[in-house]
């Protein structure tokens, strides 16, 4: 990646839905060629996917949770479990974790009753889960999906 990839990627992580003539000016390129390079970066799978960032608050989805999840065993169970939390709507994210806990889940609900049903029959009923230990997120101090691109230079 080169100094224009990197510009029209930032402006990208910005707003997704800008024009390819803005993102042009913006970035001291010609229309042509920075739709090329849209194009190669999707190619290259540097570009994933454009989506529009929803307000969870405003849909109705008030309280966030992160939950660590301890196993009882590894092996034949890890990917059962990864393949029944891929199915779970309300968990956004979940990464494997060394040290203590396994996993770490990112989960939105509408309200502690809806965590506590998902606790009470998804999460909890998972074969191999021992413990899971959940956090409530009070406020978000920082959130973001703009990965710093300065160290690709």
């Amino acid at each position: 990646m080169d100094e224009l990839d990197i510009k029209i990627l930032n402006l990208l992580q910005e707003d997704a839905m800008l024009p390819v003539a803005e993102i042009a000016e913006k970035a001291g390129s010609s229309k042509s060629v920075c739709w090329r390079r849209i194009q190669r970066l999707q190619e290259d799978s540097i570009i994933t996917g454009r989506v529009a960032l929803l307000d969870p608050k405003k849909v109705g989805l008030d309280i966030i949770i992160f939950a660590q999840v301890k196993m009882t065993a590894h092996g034949r169970r890890l990917p059962n479990f990864i393949e029944i939390i891929r199915d779970i709507p309300q968990i956004l994210e979940c990464y494997t974790l060394m040290g203590n806990v396994d996993f770490l889940l990112k989960i939105v609900v509408r309200d502690i009753q809806e965590y506590e049903d998902l606790w009470w029959h998804r999460l909890s009923q998972i074969e191999g889960v021992q413990e899971i230990s959940s956090t409530i997120a009070m406020t978000a101090v920082k959130h973001t999906t703009k990965l710093p691109l300065s160290h690709s230079r």
